[in-house]
């Protein structure tokens, strides 16, 4: 059977945001911005990617993630608002093999998860914050900083990274303190 040439196939990508936050609802709107101008100037593409939105109320990424592979059976799933959302959501999309593509999940440690099947779709932490941060001690003349940071996995990553930035600048680390753990 030949298929029309107005048929179009669909591609369900679920789409995981908190949407209580200016993340997810920015993210939202951009997706569906990009995806009307990609369709505006690519209107012959037989695909058409579906959005299956999920609310991830901060804490229950895993379900929305859990019913948008078992009942929807997305494709890919975007979105992901913290690392610590990703690393729970990248073992799920590993079990099922779909792509979990994530645009704000910054954490170092991220990098270290072995699987095909995540994306990062943003710049290293320390490729961004960690020389602007440099910058403004090195412009207030500091030889000594305290650093203060959430002990979870972003916060200890991160350390690393502006520890070697810091001393590049001779600037020294008078003692680490971190807060409590959420």
């Amino acid at each position: 059977m030949a298929m029309s040439r107005n048929t179009t196939i669909p591609v369900k990508v679920g789409v995981v945001l908190d949407m209580d936050t200016w993340l997810g609802k920015m993210g939202l709107s951009c997706i569906s911005m990009a995806l009307s101008d990609f369709y505006a100037s690519h209107g012959h593409y037989k695909t058409r990617l579906v959005l299956e939105i999920r609310d991830s109320k901060r804490d229950v990424v895993g379900a929305a993630a859990a019913d948008l592979l078992r009942n929807e059976e997305v494709q890919a799933i975007i979105g992901l608002a913290s690392s610590m959302q990703a690393n729970f959501v990248i073992d799920l999309g590993h079990k099922a093999h779909v792509p979990i593509i994530s645009f704000s999940a910054t954490s170092p440690s991220l990098s270290s998860l072995q699987s095909q099947y995540f994306v990062r779709a943003i710049l290293k932490y320390d490729s961004v914050q960690v020389p602007t941060i440099r910058a403004i001690v090195q412009a207030f003349g500091w030889r000594q900083v305290v650093l203060i940071y959430l002990d979870n996995e972003y916060g200890n990553g991160v350390i690393p990274y502006l520890t070697d930035a810091l001393q590049e600048i001779d600037t020294r680390l008078q003692e680490r303190h971190s807060s409590i753990s959420h």
